[in-house]
C-alpha cells in the first residue's frame, strides 16, 4: 500500500474553502474544484516506493498485470478503469451528457478520421470509453438530475408568467413524453441567442421571485434555477435546466449518472468516482462548444425520478453504493475506536480516502502489537495494488474504490 500524492484542479466553478477544509490547509482565494485520486493522464496520482515520488500511471504502465491483477487487464486493459475525485462545486457545472460505449467508440473513430485535435474546442469525443459516473454528498449537494415528468416541467414553465415559454410548456403537454422533451430541448438550443437571453432574464427574475414567496410549490427548485443563471446570466441552459429534476442529496446519499442523462452539480462537496473517461457533450450553463445535433443523439428522452440512493450494508461493515457498472465499485466504511480491523482482500486495485476522523492501513497478517503502517488523516488517501491484503481500522469514515468483481 502507498500514500497518494493527489492534484487539486483549479477549475472555475470550484469553491474556494470545501477542500482546503477537507485536506486541512490554507485556502488561496482561487477556486479549488476537484481532488483527483487515480492514474488520469490529465493528473495522475503519485506514490513513493522509496525512490522518490512516480506518477501511479507510469507504475502502472511498468507492470499492470501485478497492480492491477490480471482479470481486470484482461477485461478492461492495462490502464486503472476508473478516477475518484472530491468534487467542491461553488458555482454550476455545466449542463451535460456523457455516450455510452458504443457511441464513444464510433464517435472518437469519426473524430479522429475527420483529423479534429483532440484539444480543438469543438471536439467532442476525448477518448473511445464511456463515463458513468456516481457523486456521493460529502454535504448537502444540489444537483440536476434526469428529465422531469413533461406535464410537470410545462406547470413549473407556466408559473413563470413569461409569455415566450408558452410555447414549450404547449408541446409537453401535446405530445409523448420522448417527443415532447426532444422537440423543446432542440428548441430552446436552436433559438435565436439574442431573443433566447431576454427570456432567460425574465424568467430568472421570476424564479427569484417565487422562490421567496411562501408556500410556493418547488420554491427550492426555483431558488435552484435562479442561482445558475445568476452564475450564467442569459444562458440558455437556464431553460433547459428547467427540464430537469433538481435535487438536493444529504450527506451520505448519492447520484448515479448513466449514458445520455443530463445532469449538473450546481453546489457541494462530494465524492465522485468515474469511469477513466472525458467525453462530456455540454447542454448549457458553459460559455463552451455545444453540438446540438449530437447532443440530441446521445441524449435518452427518458423522465422519470432521480433515484437518489443510499448505502447497502454487506459484510464486513462495509456500505455498498451499489451501481450497474464494472468499471468501478465504490463503498464506505464507518469506522469506530476500538472496533476490530477489517481485512481488505481484492484481487483488483483499491483507492481508500479517509473523509472524517483517522483510518490506520497494515498489511493483513503483520505483528499486531506493532504501529500502524499507514496512517490516513481526513482528506488522505491510499492505493493498494491487486492481491495485498490490508487490514483497516481507525476512528472515522473511508470511502472505498475499486473494480467490481
Amino acid at each position: 500500500m502507498n500514500r497518494l500524492l493527489n492534484t487539486v484542479r483549479p477549475y472555475a466553478w470550484g469553491s474556494t474553502t470545501a477542500l482546503p477544509e477537507l485536506l486541512g490547509t490554507l485556502p488561496t482565494g482561487e477556486p479549488q474544484a476537484e481532488l483527483w485520486m487515480g492514474a488520469h493522464p490529465g493528473a495522475p496520482s503519485h506514490i513513493d516506493r522509496g525512490a522518490g515520488p512516480v506518477a501511479l500511471d507510469a507504475v502502472i504502465d511498468a507492470d499492470p498485470a501485478a497492480e492491477l491483477g490480471e482479470a481486470a487487464v484482461k477485461r478492461f486493459g492495462p490502464r486503472l478503469p476508473f478516477l475518484l475525485k472530491v468534487l467542491a462545486a461553488g458555482a454550476p457545472l455545466s449542463v451535460q451528457v456523457h455516450p455510452d460505449l458504443a457511441q464513444a467508440r464510433a464517435g472518437f473513430a469519426d473524430e479522429e478520421a475527420r483529423g479534429i485535435p483532440l484539444d480543438a474546442p469543438h471536439r467532442n469525443y476525448k477518448d473511445a470509453n464511456h463515463k458513468p459516473e456516481m457523486i456521493v454528498a460529502l454535504s448537502p449537494f444540489d444537483g440536476l438530475c434526469g428529465f422531469r415528468r413533461p406535464t410537470e416541467a410545462a406547470g413549473l414553465l407556466d408559473a413563470l408568467g413569461v409569455g415566450a415559454l408558452a410555447p414549450y410548456a404547449d408541446i409537453l403537454r401535446a405530445h409523448p413524453e420522448d417527443r415532447a422533451l426532444r422537440e423543446v430541448l432542440a428548441a430552446v438550443l436552436s433559438a435565436d441567442p439574442e431573443a433566447m437571453a431576454e427570456t432567460v432574464y425574465a424568467a430568472t427574475e421570476a424564479a427569484a421571485r417565487l422562490a421567496a414567496t411562501p408556500d410556493t410549490p418547488y420554491a427550492a427548485d426555483y431558488a435552484a434555477y435562479a442561482k445558475a443563471a445568476h452564475s450564467f446570466p442569459g444562458d440558455r441552459g437556464v431553460i433547459a435546466a428547467m427540464l430537469l429534476n433538481y435535487v438536493r442529496l444529504q450527506p451520505g446519499e448519492a447520484l448515479y449518472l448513466g449514458a445520455g442523462v443530463p445532469h449538473a452539480y450546481l453546489d457541494g462537496l462530494g465524492v465522485e468516482i468515474m469511469a477513466n473517461s472525458d467525453n462530456v457533450l455540454r447542454c448549457g450553463l458553459t460559455p463552451k462548444h455545444i453540438d446540438v445535433p449530437e447532443l440530441l443523439r446521445i441524449v435518452r428522452f427518458e423522465a422519470g425520478d432521480p433515484g437518489v440512493l443510499r448505502p447497502e450494508a454487506t459484510s464486513g461493515g462495509e456500505e455498498l453504493y451499489a451501481a450497474p457498472i464494472d468499471e468501478f465499485r465504490l463503498s464506505r466504511y464507518v469506522l469506530a475506536a476500538g472496533s476490530g480491523p477489517r481485512t481488505l482482500d481484492q484481487d483488483t486495485p483499491q483507492i481508500l480516502l479517509c473523509t472524517s476522523g483517522e483510518a490506520h492501513l497494515r498489511p493483513a497478517g503483520a505483528d499486531e502489537s506493532g504501529a500502524a503502517d499507514l496512517t490516513l488523516a481526513r482528506g488522505e488517501s491510499a492505493y493498494i495494488p491487486a492481491g495485498e491484503r490490508t487490514q483497516l481500522s481507525g476512528d472515522g469514515t473511508v470511502f472505498r474504490a475499486t473494480v467490481a468483481a
